[in-house]
């Protein structure tokens, strides 16, 4: 192909992504960076629980960081640990069924369990959701999404099973992947297959990967995603100074910022989003 052609055929793509993912929306507002609830906001109700989304809702906070795991029978559910141990009562409900890992357990042996008494009674009876019943009630409130796909070693296909549950669940239309939605990863596989898959998902990568290897990261995700301990205003303009599979700059959502004086640093940083247990502590730190 000629290079006129060439230049011409990338300015129409570019242009066609360019109406499907607008400009990031914490720099085009020329604002702060977005303020994301970790696992709902967690600080204030059960994590990953309808609850914990109401509680976002409530806050007045647009999006919601969320966990997805996989049953026995093959169910996606929502819930950060790959073992149900630490925020159910699994272990009274099925005590002869140590160590009590998702994969073992059936959807409907998981909707059994209380997920809330954990954090407090106001909570007794809260239930782990299933993605379905999870981003339903995000839809409700008008939030946008931000998913982890949890220990995807654990459960191969994943992907592609949470691609078709948010297609069945209204999630990969026109105006949810313009701005409602992006799926992440500890696993560069996992978010290079997701990519594979539906590439119009915006995507990140949960990590701090060397300066050096950002070209090859900048070809499948959208965002890199560090610890906030991990962070420098140094790293963040070299993220940011890659174009990432979608024509637009990388971007960098930093976790798990909950003080004040922590998520006024990493603003300073020039993050483009702030994953926080306490969204209404973080919001009013950098828009304040």
């Amino acid at each position: 192909m000629h290079a006129r052609a060439v230049a011409a055929s990338t300015t129409a793509l570019l242009g066609t992504v360019a109406l499907l993912f607008p400009a990031s929306p914490a720099r085009a507002a020329g604002g702060g960076p977005l303020v994301i609830a970790h696992r709902g906001a967690s600080a204030y109700a059960p994590e990953n629980t309808l609850a914990a989304v109401d509680k976002a809702a409530e806050l007045g906070i647009r999006w919601v960081e969320n966990d997805v795991q996989r049953t026995r029978d093959g169910e996606l559910v929502v819930l950060h640990d790959d073992n149900l141990r630490r925020t159910t009562d699994v272990e009274e409900v099925y005590p002869d069924r140590a160590p009590w890992k998702v994969k073992d357990f059936t959807a409907a042996e998981i909707a059994r369990l209380d997920a809330g008494s954990w954090f407090g009674p106001a909570y007794a009876g809260a239930r782990v959701p299933t993605l379905e019943q999870f981003v339903d009630r995000v839809e409700r409130h008008h939030q946008k999404l931000l998913l982890e796909i949890k220990n995807p070693e654990l459960y191969p296909g994943i992907e592609r099973q949470t691609l078709k549950v948010l297609s069945n669940e209204g999630w990969l239309d026109r105006s949810h992947l313009a701005g409602r939605l992006i799926v992440q990863s500890f696993s560069a596989d996992s978010v290079r297959t997701v990519h594979e898959l539906k590439p119009a998902v915006k995507t990140g990568f949960l990590g701090t990967p060397p300066v050096s290897d950002l070209p090859v990261y900048a070809g499948f995700a959208d965002q890199i995603n560090p610890s906030y301990g991990s962070l420098s205003t140094a790293y963040v303009a070299s993220v940011q100074a890659f174009t990432g599979p979608h024509g637009r700059p990388l971007e960098v959502f930093t976790w798990t910022v909950d003080d004040a004086g922590t998520a006024q640093r990493v603003a300073g940083y020039g993050v483009d989003g702030i994953i926080t247990n306490k969204p209404d502590v973080v919001r009013e730190a950098v828009d304040g």
